[in-house]
């Protein structure tokens, strides 16, 4: 059965979308078509209900193992196949379930500034209308809320960002040499470089990839009665579309976003508020982080830290 020999695995907002097109054209690699599948989320079906919109998200899970192995049949002899599923860092059950079906696998983490990462998460949901707290903290501070009512894990702003946590339990399940840890700015920065990396850490020729592609940024729009009403209405389309068929979906969400984004912002950046009243979460997973990974982001730790990165 065709199975993939790797996975980037994390984690969302982090550029796993630009490493997976990059990788792709790779003549010794074979990527599935379908980005983020999402099979080791679930051990069967996944749930029928979640926030604005989680249920269409849900019926493109690609959950029945012979539809997954089916994505990795087209690769060429002799290629590796993986997928890109930046979810599978923080959910710990499927730890379990990658070791268990994939005992060889190789796992990319691509990780970013936890209060940047999410920001960038939050940022990326108000763009797209789904999001009804115009303010981020005060988002951050609903999530507890939102996970016991059933929200997806893309709505867990801070949760996605407990790196050190997430590894630990990982590297009970995969050794930690079959795991490759890449920072996100390196992959914006130096993507010739970090797309070497991960070349010779899957052991197939460097020196082929030069760039990766832009990030998939949701334009950022501005609190403005008229937006409000508008990114309820695309909410309000969002909890019943999973009813209608997705071009019938498309018809009607195209336009609505279309007039969002009209004369879009620029997203903002981190402000220092802000990143002093989200760091004391992560500066204990940071410093985890370090122990499990033997590796440094003490930089992430700085109250005075602030990304260039805005997607």
């Amino acid at each position: 059965m065709a199975r993939p020999d790797f996975l980037i695995a994390g984690v969302p907002k982090a550029g796993t979308s630009a490493l997976h097109a990059a990788l792709a054209p790779h003549p010794q690699l074979y990527l599935s078509a379908v980005k983020e599948p999402k099979f080791f989320l679930t051990d069967g079906p996944p749930p029928r209900h979640g926030g604005p919109g989680d249920v269409q998200t849900y019926q493109e899970h690609v959950w029945r193992r012979e539809d997954y192995e089916a994505l990795f049949a087209p690769a060429p002899p002799g290629a590796l196949t993986g997928e890109a599923t930046p979810f599978y860092l923080h959910d710990l059950d499927a730890h379990e379930r990658i070791a268990k079906l994939l005992p060889d696998v190789r796992l990319i983490l691509v990780l970013r500034d936890p209060v940047d990462r999410a920001h960038s998460n939050w940022a990326h949901l108000f763009g797209a209308g789904l999001e009804p707290e115009a303010d981020f903290l005060r988002a951050v501070e609903l999530e507890q809320r939102r996970k016991a009512a059933g929200w997806a894990p893309f709505w867990h702003y801070t949760d996605l960002g407990l790196y050190g946590s997430q590894l630990e339990h990982l590297l009970r399940h995969v050794p930690r040499e079959r795991v490759l840890l890449l920072r996100y700015r390196d992959l914006r920065d130096d993507p010739a470089g970090t797309l070497d990396r991960v070349c010779a850490f899957l052991g197939v020729e460097t020196g082929r990839l030069r760039a990766a592609p832009p990030d998939n940024v949701r334009p950022f729009v501005a609190d403005t009665p008229a937006n409000a009403a508008i990114r309820l209405a695309l909410r309000t389309g969002a909890r019943i579309g999973h009813r209608f068929p997705r071009p019938v979906r498309k018809v009607f969400r195209t336009p609505l976003l279309n007039l969002l984004h009209r004369g879009h912002q620029s997203r903002p950046f981190v402000t220092p508020a802000q990143r002093a009243a989200l760091l004391p979460r992560f500066a204990d997973e940071i410093r985890k982080l370090e122990d499990v990974s033997g590796e440094s982001y003490a930089d992430w730790l700085s109250l005075e830290h602030a990304s260039r990165y805005r997607p």
